[in-house]
């Protein structure tokens, strides 16, 4: 994960002091890019933890199509609390985007279900895309989506995912989305037969919060480790 200390770097560098809607301030860039070869390793962040069960039950969530925050809790996730309503519910964020996209004429479209098909009979498609950012729901979602849209890519047998990130917390956000969108891409291989292939992240305003300099700095200072190897246990029919 040196490219991702090498990204923070780039930011603290060459970046602009830019408001948000936190009043905390940021240093911000625009358009960055990460690959990360999902064959050497799983692309997690080493030089400092990262709460893996809220990782992976965050993208379990959101693949069961849930906007409440009832399932996190269960497993001791409160990531999305401070943007639930009294009842527990976001909204039509991720999950609802996902895997029911209402359509105009009463129909809903399960994103996901049609990209796994097309996974299996037409891998060569460069429609292989999910969306989460609906324009017509935007202001009824707790929180806007800052994953917005990922595309997949088969080739050689490999499956390769790209993401695209319109807003990108690159201390606390960015090793989380890595690290579960790289799931997602071992586990949607993993169902379609084939091998995980590229990970590749792209940022659009790709900044870091004032308050968090100083941590970015001891992290910077660190050295990585060797990526862990990640082994899926279970095959769901």
């Amino acid at each position: 994960m040196r490219q991702y200390l090498d990204f923070l770097s780039d930011i603290l560098q060459a970046g602009a002091r830019k408001g948000d809607r936190t009043g905390t301030g940021t240093i911000s860039v625009f358009g960055r890019q990460m690959r990360f070869d999902l064959g050497a390793g799983f692309p997690l962040v080493t030089t400092k933890k990262l709460h893996l069960r809220s990782i992976v039950h965050e993208l379990l969530w959101f693949l069961s199509g849930d906007t409440n925050v009832g399932y996190l809790h269960e497993h001791g996730v409160t990531i999305w609390d401070e943007w639930a309503d009294a009842a527990g519910d976001l909204g039509p964020i991720y999950g609802r985007q996902w895997r029911s996209w209402p359509t105009a004429d009463g129909r809903h479209i399960d994103q996901i279900a049609q990209l796994l098909g097309q996974l299996r009979s037409e891998p060569d498609s460069r429609r292989l895309i999910v969306s989460a950012w609906n324009v017509a729901e935007l202001d009824e979602m707790a929180l806007a989506p800052c994953h917005a849209l990922f595309q997949f890519y088969v080739a050689g047998g490999r499956l390769s995912c790209q993401l695209y990130q319109r807003s990108a917390d690159a201390f606390l956000g960015v090793p989380f989305n890595i690290a579960s969108y790289a799931l997602l891409t071992h586990m949607l291989a993993d169902q379609s037969g084939l091998q995980p292939g590229e990970f590749v992240w792209t940022g659009g305003d790709c900044h870091i919060y004032l308050n968090h300099i100083a941590a970015v700095e001891t992290q910077i200072a660190r050295e990585p480790f060797s990526p862990p190897r990640l082994r899926l246990n279970r095959r769901p029919p």
